[in-house]
């Protein structure tokens, strides 16, 4: 931390702390401090639950111990019987994913540029926005029948929402100025999208992609619950029916880290793509 003395004569002496003298490793041990704090509280909620477990503080029929979950999972997974419903969930959700954000991103950028289509299609794609997307679920059913169709686009229509309003909000705020620079200059409309609106805009579209990531991950487990023979969300329904409580918390934390993953390898694209955007979490910063 940086000093300031006061002097008799009235002049201030600032004397560099130890953040200005040593910036790399103060940086070092930040991020330390962050990594361990990271892990520390998931860390000391699975140690309580062991013990509550343990100590019969909870009914552990209902509330499997973490090394009972941890072993049942692991069980599963060298049996080869999980890794068919982590496939079907992962495979409806990339399929999904991919076609909503591709949808999203081209009418966003669209509606973003061309106030009259904005004005256009905003009101009905508004209503449409707050209808919940579960809701959905019987229309695509009659639409695509039993099978895949409804649960890929279920996950499209979710993320589709998210990244439209994300990109369209990115597009519109990009300075005046900026967009006058490339006329300017006589950028074509492809000029003005490649060297303006893309880099302007994109940051805040990459963080509308990774808040739908986690959310296609949640669709999808519970449309699986409803309308599926397979996936994470049929397991862990059909667990609980039939009182197996143990592979339904296999099935909630193969959810988990499937969630966790998705969001950060569209964080790690975000940075790939977008290099010169601040890193979020305070990453990076000293």
């Amino acid at each position: 931390m940086t000093t300031i003395t006061p002097r008799r004569d009235s002049l201030v002496v600032r004397r560099p702390g130890p953040r200005e003298l040593h910036p790399v490793r103060a940086h070092r041990r930040r991020r330390a401090l962050e990594l361990s704090l990271a892990a520390a509280v998931p860390l000391l909620l699975v140690l309580l639950w062991q013990l509550a477990a343990t100590q019969a503080w909870i009914d552990d029929r209902v509330y499997p111990a973490p090394s009972t979950i941890l072993a049942d999972g692991w069980d599963r997974a060298a049996a080869g019987d999980l890794w068919p419903d982590v496939w079907a969930t992962l495979k409806r959700v990339l399929a999904g994913y991919a076609i909503g954000t591709t949808a999203g991103y081209a009418l966003g950028l669209l509606m973003g540029s061309l106030p009259l289509v904005r004005a256009a299609l905003e009101p009905l794609l508004d209503a449409l926005y707050v209808v919940p997307k579960l809701a959905l679920l019987p229309i695509f059913l009659n639409m695509f029948g039993l099978g895949e169709g409804p649960q890929v686009a279920l996950v499209a229509a979710t993320v589709f929402f998210f990244v439209w309003i994300s990109t369209m909000s990115a597009v519109i705020a990009v300075p005046a100025g900026h967009r006058d620079a490339g006329r300017v200059f006589g950028a074509s409309p492809w000029q003005m999208f490649r060297h303006v609106l893309l880099p302007a805009s994109l940051p805040q579209v990459l963080v509308g992609a990774r808040i739908a990531a986690g959310v296609a991950v949640l669709v999808i487990v519970a449309s699986e619950q409803i309308a599926a023979t397979n996936g994470l969300g049929h397991l862990i329904f059909d667990s609980r029916a039939l009182f197996q409580n143990d592979v339904m918390f296999v099935g909630i934390v193969c959810v988990a880290a499937l969630g966790v993953l998705f969001s950060e390898l569209i964080r790690l694209v975000g940075r790939l793509l977008t290099p010169w955007a601040p890193r979020d979490r305070g990453r990076g910063q000293s």
